[in-house]
């Protein structure tokens, strides 16, 4: 039976079984698979999961132990340098040049990124500092920035010669509740157009802005899909009940207890039940977060 032709539009990043081993014997990515169409993406684990050294494999920055990565009709781990001509990369930390403003120093990104023409360079600069809202703050050396200024230059260097795959490493991590807002903002507008991918830890992030996620454990996709349809599959399944604190653990013991918060002098938690499991309990809507925590808990389960 022949195949089907492929999809018209834009580019989808496609990686298959891509696994990875480092000389130390740790296994940091297992088989992993996934297709991220144009749009925003999150990928959400915990520390350690795997998330960087993923990204790291898709910027190119480390070749994976086995798998492949597919770009549209790019094979990445084949020629890498055609996929860094259009990549745009916010690593989890970046350095900068300590006495450098922020103008020089997007001019001078701009010329490693092979933007040879000094008008040209002018034009993109000045639409990716206004773009990011940092006009008017142009001429102020970028490390004497705060977090979360230091976040959006790394958006406008990511940014420059129009990639259309952008990577952005945990980038809201230590900035406060206004520039984390400010942040996502900038990133929604600019997942519109190109494949954007947000590794996080934060919850929150993925599921204000990514129409399509992935969660990702020990190595391993352990669910992926739509925020909104996984959350679905929690439907009359999660149920909430204020304890003493001092109870807990007992609590753990005999409930599937999937989240826990300190509230008013009082504990409340979350349990996954098919039922309800005492007539304290009330039922909630489920949210990602809980979807989260229940699918990190089923996978750290001692296997019987």
């Amino acid at each position: 039976m022949p195949l089907p032709p492929p999809p018209s539009g834009p580019p989808a990043l496609v990686l298959d079984c891509v696994t990875h081993v480092y000389p130390s014997g740790v296994r940091a990515l297992s088989e992993t698979s996934l297709e991220i169409p144009t749009g925003m993406f999150g990928l959400l684990g915990p520390n350690g999961a795997g998330k960087s050294t993923l990204m790291r494999c898709v910027a190119t920055l480390q070749t994976p132990t086995s798998g492949s990565i597919l770009f549209g009709e790019i094979d990445v781990l084949a020629r890498p340098e055609v996929l860094r001509s259009t990549l745009g990369y916010l690593p989890q930390d970046f350095g900068v040049y300590p006495r450098v403003s922020a103008v020089d120093l997007l001019d001078h990104l701009a010329v490693l990124k092979g933007v040879g023409q000094r008008g040209e360079r002018r034009e993109i600069v000045e639409r990716l500092l206004q773009q990011v809202n940092l006009w008017e703050v142009r001429k102020r050396p970028v490390a004497g920035y705060s977090g979360g200024m230091r976040q959006r230059f790394g958006i406008a260097q990511a940014l420059i010669g129009s990639p259309r795959l952008v990577i952005v490493d945990e980038p809201t991590a230590g900035l406060d509740p206004e520039e984390r807002n400010r942040f996502n903002n900038l990133l929604a507008e600019i997942g519109q157009n190109v494949v954007v991918i947000l590794s996080t830890h934060i919850v929150d992030d993925v599921a204000d802005l990514c129409p399509r996620m992935a969660i990702i454990h020990a190595g391993e996709i352990v669910l992926q899909g739509s925020p909104n349809e996984l959350v679905k599959t929690l439907a009359g399944r999660v149920w909430r009940r204020e304890i003493d604190n001092a109870d807990l653990a007992r609590w753990r013991q005999s409930h599937e207890v999937i989240t826990h918060r300190f509230r008013a002098g009082r504990t409340v938690i979350h349990v996954l039940s098919e039922s309800s499991p005492d007539d304290g309990f009330e039922p909630i809507e489920g949210s990602l977060e809980d979807l989260y925590f229940a699918t990190l808990a089923s996978r750290r389960k001692p296997i019987a």
